[in-house]
C-alpha cells in the first residue's frame, strides 16, 4: 500500500499525522518538502489530485508570506507556485497521498478520512486531545 507524507519533522500536526498513518500499520512514504521540495510538475500533481489552487496550499505563519505580497490578488497560480518552490516553507503541511484520495490534513485526523485501513489501537495528539479509542474507532 502507497502512501506518501510531505512532512515537516518541526510541526505538531504533521507529526500527528504521521503517527495516525503508521498507527494504521502502514509505514508511508515520508517526503521532508523542506529539505527535498517537490518539483512544480509534481506540485500541480498533488493540487490537482486535491482539487484546489495554490493559494489553498499557502501558508502564512512562519512564513515570508507578508513581505512577498502573496495575499495579494495580482498573483498567478503559476507565480504563486513559483513562490513556493523557491521557499518550500511556504507549502502548507501535511499533505497526505493514499489511494483513497490527496488531502492537507489541517487538522491531523483528517488523515483518518483517507486512511485504506483502520486504527490498529488508541492515538491521543501531543496535546492529549483523544482522537481513537482503544477499539480504533474515532471519537
Amino acid at each position: 500500500m502507497s502512501i506518501t507524507i510531505f512532512h515537516n519533522t518541526a510541526c505538531g500536526t504533521s507529526r500527528n499525522t504521521l503517527a495516525m498513518i503508521r498507527n494504521s500499520g502502514v509505514e508511508p512514504t515520508v517526503v521532508e518538502y523542506l529539505k527535498t521540495p517537490p518539483t512544480k510538475a509534481r506540485l500541480q500533481e498533488l493540487l490537482a489530485a486535491m482539487g484546489t489552487g495554490p493559494r489553498e496550499l499557502l501558508r502564512e505563519k512562519g512564513t515570508p508570506f507578508a513581505e512577498l505580497d502573496l495575499a495579494n490578488a495580482k498573483w498567478t497560480d503559476d507565480e504563486l507556485l513559483d513562490f513556493m518552490l523557491a521557499h518550500p516553507i511556504l507549502i502548507n503541511r501535511p499533505v497526505v497521498e493514499t489511494p483513497l484520495g490527496t488531502r492537507l490534513c489541517r487538522p491531523s485526523e483528517l488523515v483518518l478520512d483517507i486512511l485504506p485501513q483502520a486504527q490498529q489501537a488508541a492515538f491521543t495528539k501531543e496535546d492529549g486531545e483523544a482522537v481513537v479509542n482503544d477499539k480504533g474507532q474515532r471519537v
